[in-house]
């Protein structure tokens, strides 16, 4: 009998311990942590032994966590956490610490958890050698098998995907000076404290430590996967220097070719991105505007201004495998992210960084919101916000969307007879044009919309595309002298927007045109 009383006091201390409330840790002690670190001098994180950083990316891929090691694997959790080697890129270690109802406890290294590509590597790696980040792994599906679904691994970087995704773009704690001619700086999260979930529980927090030359950070990631999967960010910034450019919820990721641009010599797939545009609401216009991606000749920094900005992500429109090709990759599959502001986010504008790439494999886009006030030496910054990643309609877009660009000669059959001009073809689908009978008096407008004269609108027109169901806008222009000059166009019933506002640098269509 008093065994039994026994073994039920156990059963049900333990379910305590996995269920109760968390008390022992608070962000402010991140936070605090975080001041310290800006007001003295900045020390990096120590280097992980040279024989790993030499490895190579097969090699270190065949590194393997084995999963029945997954943190938080006994005990009724539906989060389990899998430990990211250093090595290849990774170059140091990070602290991890777990959260629980007991208090907070370093989570220790632990070698026979990883399986290594040969008996060589693996008698040279320490005891004690320590993690370059984890993977956070929750049934996504119906059933109950453990899907990776978010990976903090790399600087200051974090990948997420939902249901039914594949991990393709990535975000960043923050970006500093990226595209300027002084060169970026990669602050990284040198710390991470998981808080453990209750039973049965479908959100987590994860708090994070960022270290780096110009500033320090103290983060807040309130978790939960899903269909769509939502992640509340509560940052602390601390500017330890003057920063030019900060970038404030960046979004990083690869667009190498697409249907508006020219087809690389010898590549068979119609096209090859993680992302095919950038999305951005101006709640203080009610402007929903798309900025496809280019892979430009060379460096290019777009500075969108909102009045109010209600929300900007990088977007996978093309979500069907013809436009891909690519049975390995699977690019259509690859998640879309969106950042809606909650607080602390003040005038600024979007940044698009595009940087020139001949191959899949660099990641070479990255968009973040520039608050307008600057970051100067000794600046406190408090910002939040949601970061959702899903399908293609993860911002909820109300309007009719852009489906497809394409830039061609102006002067051939098909494109026009004007001389050195280019036609470009924008086709928009969804929202209120589906509704709309195929006689509908719908009318184009077509701007050059950096108040330049860099560009000649020849002509536009719109029609509707019955074997497609969607709805075409068809423009004719030629270039300028003007520097920069940015086209942008849309449809619109009775002086009301059908759509959103399409985006193009006359630039890069001159380019594609040419090409």
């Amino acid at each position: 009998m008093r065994s039994g009383i026994r073994l039920l006091t156990l059963l049900l201390l333990q379910c305590f311990l996995y269920t109760a409330p968390v008390q022992a840790f608070e962000f402010q002690e991140v936070v605090d942590r975080a001041r310290v670190l800006a007001g003295g001098k900045y020390e990096p994180p120590p280097e992980v032994p040279g024989f790993l950083k030499d490895l190579g990316y097969q090699d270190y891929q065949a590194i393997r966590f084995n999963p029945e090691a997954s943190l938080w694997r006994e005990g009724g959790s539906r989060f389990q956490v899998m430990m990211v080697p250093p090595g290849n890129f990774h170059t140091h270690t990070v602290q991890l610490n777990e959260i629980d109802a007991s208090g907070v406890r370093p989570i220790p290294f632990d070698k026979s958890a990883f399986s290594f590509p040969n008996s060589e590597l693996a008698k040279r790696i320490p005891a004690n050698l320590g993690h370059a980040g984890f993977k956070l792994t929750y049934p996504l599906g119906e059933g109950t098998e453990q899907n990776q679904f978010l990976v903090f691994a790399g600087a200051s970087y974090f990948r997420g995907v939902a249901e039914g995704n594949r991990f393709g773009l990535s975000a960043r704690g923050i970006a500093i000076n990226t595209g300027l001619p002084s060169g970026e700086e990669f602050p990284s999260f040198v710390e991470f404290w998981l808080e453990r979930p209750g039973a049965g529980s479908d959100q987590m927090s994860v708090f994070g430590l960022l270290g780096g030359p110009s500033v320090s950070g103290a983060y807040r990631f309130d978790i939960q996967p899903g269909p769509t999967t939502r992640i509340d960010v509560t940052a602390e910034l601390f500017f330890r220097t003057t920063v030019q450019q900060p970038g404030i919820a960046p979004l990083t990721s690869m667009f190498y070719y697409g249907e508006n641009t020219r087809r690389p010599v010898g590549e068979w797939r119609p096209q090859v991105h993680d992302s095919d545009g950038l999305l951005i609401h101006d709640q203080g216009t009610g402007e929903w505007l798309w900025r496809p991606l280019v892979n430009p000749s060379r460096l290019s920094l777009s500075y969108l201004q909102v009045n109010r900005l209600g929300g900007f992500g990088l977007i996978q429109r093309d979500t069907a495998f013809h436009e891909f090709e690519d049975a390995e990759a699977r690019y259509e599959l690859r998640p879309s992210v969106w950042i809606s502001p909650q607080q602390g986010w003040s005038e600024g504008e979007v940044v698009l960084v595009e940087i020139p790439t001949n191959s899949e494999t660099n990641d070479n886009i990255v968009a973040f919101w520039q608050p307008g006030e600057g970051s100067s030496a000794g600046a406190h910054h408090q910002f939040a916000y949601t970061l959702s990643i899903g399908g293609r309609d993860v911002a909820d877009q109300p309007l009719g969307r852009t489906v497809k660009t394409f830039v061609g000669d102006g002067d051939r059959i098909g494109g026009g007879d004007a001389e050195n001009a280019y036609r470009i073809i924008v086709d928009f689908a969804g929202g209120p044009l589906d509704s709309l009978k195929p006689d509908a008096a719908v009318i184009s407008n077509l701007t050059e919309g950096s108040g330049s004269s860099g560009v000649e609108i020849i002509s536009h027109y719109v029609e509707f595309i019955e074997a497609g169901n969607k709805w075409r806008l068809s423009t004719l222009v030629r270039p300028g002298k003007g520097e920069n000059p940015v086209l942008r166009g849309q449809l619109l019933l009775d002086d009301e927007p059908l759509t959103e506002v399409w985006t193009y640098p006359s630039s890069e269509a001159a380019r594609a045109a040419q090409n």
